[in-house]
């Protein structure tokens, strides 16, 4: 499944929630509140990589946490989406800018290592 195709699936669930929710509380969830959502949703998976690592006892973690991943990746498409933001296109944007940063940084740091070595020929 290409990442387009993920996309449009957590948008097509969002508008089925925004129906919920309209239908609950007069309103559809604004983004702000998707993000308190989502905030909530970051602590509990939190709670379960802990579990996971042997830390805290949750019955049935592995798959919770499978389900608390999807959870926060529809809540990141759903605020993109909200805000106008191209995910995928910033996603792989900022993997190169962090994959350049680490190559400047390991440059420099064999530049400097090189640079530091005792010098025979003088």
């Amino acid at each position: 499944m290409d990442f387009q195709s993920i996309i449009d699936r957590g948008l097509e669930i969002r508008k089925l929630y925004e129906e919920k929710e309209k239908q609950l509380y007069g309103s559809a969830w604004t983004s702000e509140e998707i993000a308190l959502g989502f905030v909530g949703d970051v602590g509990d998976l939190a709670k379960l990589v802990v579990a996971e690592n042997g830390k805290r006892r949750i019955e049935n973690s592995k798959e919770k946490l499978e389900h608390e991943l999807a959870d926060c990746l529809w809540s990141l498409i759903v605020l993109a989406q909200a805000h106008e933001v191209d995910l995928e296109s910033s996603f792989m944007n900022t993997m190169d800018d962090l994959q350049r940063n680490l190559l400047d940084e390991r440059n420099s740091e064999l530049n400097s290592t090189q640079n530091n070595g005792t010098n025979y020929d003088s």
